[in-house]
């Protein structure tokens, strides 16, 4: 008993200060907690204290701006585009615009009233309205007809979902009658293209209803109607005073309901624009829209919802081309009269096409480029523009590229100065008998050129890719000679991209087939393709002493807050490319030779003496289908020509191309490139 009650009495005190060693802890944090509150209240008084009394200003502005609402205006107009001697080219002219801004929760019948409201106050030309835009309207202005021509068994269908609401609105169209659609007024049919156009693009966006030939009256008419969500404003569109010269080329702009294309949102977007900005959508408008691109007008929202002008927009930067427009315009005169011409000559049944470039083989600019298509209308002919062909139309070249040949065989021991051949035929082993245009007696590496042998040629090519040939033998190569020659190639930039500051640019096609034999006709220039713009960047490499400079359009760029041109932002400054691995002495030999070939060899009067012009012409087969079947059925012959002068201090290079320019199986190829050539050159001294 007693020791019973003696554990009961050291249990109870071992309880009792259990407890208590918990009540101590409890209060030690409690009083922790209550200092970390206390502390936290003298902050927080502290704080109140700072912005209510110590910054009270600065927090009082903070305040009104976060309440300010700021906007910007619609897109402001585009910087010009001028020609390298100050004519300009594109311009901005004002024009006023009626558009339509989707209100909230607008109910589909008040914009059918709105519609017919706004169609009797301005004339619309609804001749752009569809048929199914039409029959839209109809559903929605009769939406009880519309849906009683839906059966039971087809609403039973949507529910089983064996229809969708697209098959149902397919069928409520072709119920409507032919007399429903003949009974719609001349009124009714424009409210309905004035509905589509309500309706038309992302419903954020401001809708054109008209730009134009909006009258006064009628843009006084809609400024006080106060009609929902119809408003005036003053826009600008881009205007040519050359007319379509180069208009391809300056490329587009997107229109203000429209914005920003689907397509080519990412883009912008990643740049900072916004939605609703106008944008460059091709060429030039689209490769310099950072420049051109105007500041916005920003506003600030009063309380009464008025709008405060904050920030003043201006219009985008001015660019400088290197084009000369009266060189361009020329040329493109002289390119129509020879088209026209050469459809009265025998055998030019598939020829309809020019491409022209002229370009400063010294840093790359570009001078003028035209591409020109003739079709027939009637008992006469139009012509139709081009020009973006000069960049992306690929044309077998033909013996113009024999400098680049000649190089490649002089790098890689099958070509050396000077060496004599028989201008003989060559016959591989399986293949008919590969020859010049006519036999040309014995030759060197210059008169090898200046003549345009392809046997040269073709021993050269044998050579370089380490067959040593054999009359019918069979022709092995031991040296990739296609790697060889188009890697040499490429150094004068054929068969790689130009780097013309335009978008869409083709580096041309490389055949597939590395059948040797083939080899052969890729050294002159009958198996690759190439574009203009190619043929022109190789003669300059050859000009320039084998310096490969870039193509560009762009030469300088002016702020638009001064007087026209007058603040200069940007200058171009030419950009080197690459330089040809070769000896100097290699390439002063296919300079000369291109001096022979005009001074009496085969571009003898494509360049009038007195100019000193050197280049090279070219003849190829070409394959084209004439009846768009997806195959090719005819071999046409196609001419070119690249060159420059003066030989002894190049400044101007000449490329003309003509695709398809006769028949290959008739005897008479028309000259028409010569002469396009010899006028071109002439009228470029003459302008100079």
């Amino acid at each position: 008993m007693h020791l019973n009650r003696h554990k009961k009495t050291i249990n109870n005190y071992t309880y009792y200060r259990k407890y208590n060693d918990i009540k101590d802890t409890i209060e030690k944090r409690f009083n922790i907690l209550i200092g970390f509150i206390t502390l936290g209240i003298i902050i927080l008084l502290i704080g109140l204290f700072n912005i209510q009394l110590v910054q009270k200003n600065k927090y009082e502005e903070l305040l009104v701006k976060a309440s300010e609402n700021t906007v910007e205006g619609t897109t402001a107009p585009r910087g010009r585009i001028y020609d390298r001697n100050g004519n300009i080219l594109v311009d901005n002219t004002p024009i006023k615009v009626i558009y339509y801004k989707k209100p909230s929760k607008i109910t589909t019948i008040r914009e059918i009233n709105l519609a017919y409201k706004v169609a009797n106050l301005i004339a619309v030309d609804y001749s752009k309205l569809t048929d199914n835009s039409l029959r839209d309207f109809w559903i929605r202005n009769n939406s009880s007809k519309a849906d009683e021509r839906i059966t039971e068994e087809e609403r039973k269908q949507l529910e089983y979902r064996k229809l969708t609401m697209s098959d149902i609105e397919r069928l409520k169209k072709e119920r409507i009658t032919d007399s429903e659609l003949e009974a719609l007024t001349d009124l009714d049919k424009e409210a309905a293209y004035i509905y589509y156009l309500m309706n038309k693009g992302y419903s954020y966006l401001e809708k054109v209803i008209k730009s134009e030939d909006v009258t006064d009256e009628e843009y006084a008419i809609i400024a006080s109607s106060n009609l929902e969500g119809f408003n005036v404003r003053l826009d600008w569109e881009r205007t040519y005073p050359y007319g379509d010269t180069l208009k391809s080329i300056f490329g587009t702009v997107s229109s203000s309901d429209v914005g920003i294309p689907s397509d080519l949102k990412e883009h912008y977007l990643q740049k900072g624009y916004s939605l609703d900005d106008r944008v460059g959508v091709s060429y030039l408008e689209y490769q310099y829209d950072g420049y051109l691109k105007g500041k916005k007008n920003k506003y600030q929202i009063s309380a009464n919802n008025e709008q405060i002008l904050v920030e003043e927009g201006k219009r985008g930067n001015d660019l400088v081309l290197t084009i000369d427009i009266k060189l361009q315009q020329e040329i493109e005169k002289i390119v129509e009269d020879e088209l026209k011409k050469a459809k009265k000559e025998a055998n030019t049944k598939y020829f309809n096409k020019v491409f022209v470039v002229v370009t400063d083989p010294n840093d790359g600019g570009i001078l003028a480029m035209v591409g020109k298509q003739i079709i027939k209308k009637g008992k006469d002919y139009e012509f139709l523009d081009f020009t973006p062909g000069v960049l992306t139309s690929t044309v077998t070249p033909g013996s113009v590229v024999k400098g680049a040949s000649h190089i490649t065989g002089y790098n890689n021991g099958g070509l050396k100065i000077g060496e004599v051949r028989t201008d003989s035929c060559v016959k591989l082993a399986a293949t008919p008998l590969k020859c010049s245009w006519k036999y040309l007696g014995t030759l060197n590496d210059i008169t090898a050129l200046q003549q345009s042998s392809n046997t040269y040629q073709f021993y050269t090519a044998m050579k370089v890719a380490g067959y040593n040939y054999v009359y019918n033998g069979g022709f092995k190569m031991k040296r990739d000679g296609f790697k060889i020659y188009r890697d040499t190639f490429a150094q004068f930039g054929l068969g790689v991209k130009t780097g013309i500051d335009l978008p869409n640019e083709l580096p041309g096609y490389k055949g597939t087939n590395d059948t040797p034999g083939l080899l052969l006709d890729y050294s002159i220039g009958q198996y690759d393709t190439y574009t203009p713009l190619q043929i022109a960047q190789y003669m300059a490499t050859i000009a320039n002493d084998g310096n490969r400079m870039q193509l560009h359009l762009l030469d300088k760029v002016y702020s638009s807050d001064q007087p026209s041109l007058k603040q200069e932002i940007y200058k171009y400054e030419p950009v080197l490319l690459n330089k040809v691995k070769t000896e100097k002495k290699y390439m002063n030999r296919v300079k000369e030779g291109f001096k022979k070939v005009i001074s009496g060899g085969t571009g003898y009067g494509y360049i009038n003496s007195k100019y000193k012009g050197a280049g090279k012409t070219g003849t190829s087969q070409s394959f084209i289908d004439t009846n768009s079947d997806g195959k090719v059925d005819k071999e046409t012959i196609t001419n070119t020509f690249a060159g420059y002068a003066p030989y002894n201090d190049p400044e101007v290079v000449f490329a003309v191309m003509s695709p398809d320019v006769s028949d290959l199986k008739t005897n008479y190829t028309s000259s028409v490139n010569k002469r396009i050539v010899r006028r071109v050159s002439d009228k470029y001294f003459d302008i100079k």
